[in-house]
């Protein structure tokens, strides 16, 4: 039996020192490259989506303008807001938590876990005006109504859909739920500048390259359908990560209010600080992309 068998259940161990690492500075250093290894493989997984949103965008520039002119720019202003806010307060947990300060870690996470229930709220509000618009790119999940109700008008306007106004309101009717786009008039602001790629006039008109061809309001459609699916899995994976991060500062919440976290032993705080901010980052990329590029078409119409 060793000399030091009988006394080892005796032997110091430093706050938070979990019993599988030597000492407070292997462990700090596993975590951290657990965490940074991790958020590489985030890195990765999203950058697969803004790759296939920018080849899509480089081929289709006028459908992913007309649909991100379509989204509203101060709720998704109001978004990126309310994160760099909460990535303040988060910091300043951080900071706390470092000074063994246990009320203001609490108050600090509630108000970090506040200012994301509010973008996850945000979300909800322009995910309902998506349902209630049919532009919810999969068949049969948009709002429902049928075309018997009285006074009622056809989905589709009786003009050609480069002469629809951009942005104007029409009667909603939809008894399929379909996704309901009629607006191609940023196309011919672009046909007649003369600017439109041979990629879009294969994509939006029917016998594309025939002298007087006329657009297709169901390819554009098709296309501006693309911007959809890739705005609600981006910006859905992106809500999905911030629920998640909402569940980890529950559980720092806890722990916090039970006084684990000190001067000594912070790592947790300081890890969950980082997935935060991952999570905000991400964002400040999807701002632009979604809802600011190709806004100045607006002013070309």
């Amino acid at each position: 039996m060793s000399a030091h068998s009988a006394t080892d259940k005796f032997v110091y161990h430093e706050p938070g020192l979990q019993h599988q690492f030597e000492d407070m500075g292997q462990q700090e250093e596993s975590v951290t490259i657990g965490m940074w290894m991790f958020l590489v493989q985030e890195i990765l997984f999203f950058g697969g989506l803004f790759t296939a949103y920018l080849v899509f965008r480089y081929r289709y520039p006028m459908a992913f303008a007309a649909g991100s002119n379509h989204l509203d720019a101060f709720w998704g202003g109001l978004n990126t807001l309310v994160l760099i806010v909460s990535s303040l307060t988060m910091a300043l947990t951080v900071y706390f938590a470092q000074k063994g300060n246990r009320s203001m870690q609490v108050i600090l996470i509630l108000l970090t876990m506040f200012f994301g229930s509010v973008f996850l709220g945000v979300k909800a509000v322009e995910y309902t005006d998506k349902y209630n618009h049919g532009l919810i790119p999969v068949t049969g999940w948009n709002k429902k109504t049928p075309a018997a109700e009285p006074g009622a008008h056809s989905a589709h306007s009786a003009k050609p859909c480069y002469e629809v106004e951009h942005g104007g309101e029409h009667t909603y009717v939809n008894p399929h739920g379909d996704f309901l786009w009629t607006d191609c008039s940023l196309v011919k602001t672009a046909m007649d500048g003369n600017f439109l790629t041979s990629a879009e006039k294969a994509g939006y008109f029917d016998q594309a390259f025939a002298p007087g061809a006329e657009i297709s309001a169901d390819k554009f459609r098709d296309k501006v359908r693309i911007f959809f699916f890739l705005y609600f899995v981006m910006t859905g994976l992106h809500a999905l990560h911030m629920i998640v991060g909402l569940g980890l500062m529950t559980w720092l919440l806890w722990t916090a209010f039970k006084g684990y976290y000190s001067a000594e032993y912070y790592m947790p705080v300081e890890m969950s600080g980082l997935y935060w901010h991952f999570v905000d980052i991400v964002w400040i990329f999807l701002f632009p992309l979604l809802y600011l590029l190709g806004r100045h078409f607006l002013h070309t119409h």
